[in-house]
């Protein structure tokens, strides 16, 4: 049986090995050959609508306009592109990098009430902004109804009030 001297620090270096380790191997797959490795980073994405159009308002914060694309094809919304990581100088040593780089593409189905023709679309502060006009027929207007049973003539909304209407008569 051998005598084994004890070591205080043993399981402190053992440690610091270890945490030296896995920072090596991070840092090397996140700053590889092409700077910051692609990360996975997709832009936040807000889409809502009003009466006349339904607009979507993506997050890209730090990209220049020719940096990314929007296309719209077959009733879906695509935009994609790509925020790289400039890294100023090679002398720079970063002690953290929890910004997310990398190429992106979103896309979403657009409903039929939508009509592609007059889509705009704005680019400021780093929010992107499409606006798609709804088709007139998918618009809700108000006709007005007649009838012959005493009643005077009715107002009603063509999408909700419709339904209402038919179901309180009965039909």
């Amino acid at each position: 049986m051998s005598i084994v001297r004890y070591d205080p620090f043993r399981d402190l270096r053992t440690l610091q090995e270890e945490v030296n380790r896995l920072f090596s191997t991070n840092l090397t797959r996140a700053f590889g050959d092409e700077g910051i490795g692609r990360g996975a980073w997709s832009p936040s994405v807000d889409i809502y609508e009003n009466k006349d159009q339904i607009v979507l308002e993506a997050e890209l914060p730090g990209m220049k306009q020719e940096e990314f694309d929007l296309s719209i094809e077959n009733n879906v919304i695509t935009l994609r592109g790509e925020r790289k990581f400039e890294k100023t100088e090679d002398t720079d040593n970063y002690h953290r990098v929890e910004r997310s780089y990398g190429a992106f593409t979103r896309s979403f189905t657009l409903p039929q009430s939508v009509s592609a023709e007059g889509a705009t679309a704005e680019y400021n502060n780093g929010v992107l902004r499409v606006t798609l006009p709804k088709r007139e027929e998918a618009k809700s207007r108000r006709i007005q109804v007649s009838g012959g049973g005493g009643s005077e003539p009715k107002t009603i909304d063509t999408k909700a009030e419709a339904a209402k209407a038919k179901e309180a008569s009965g039909r």
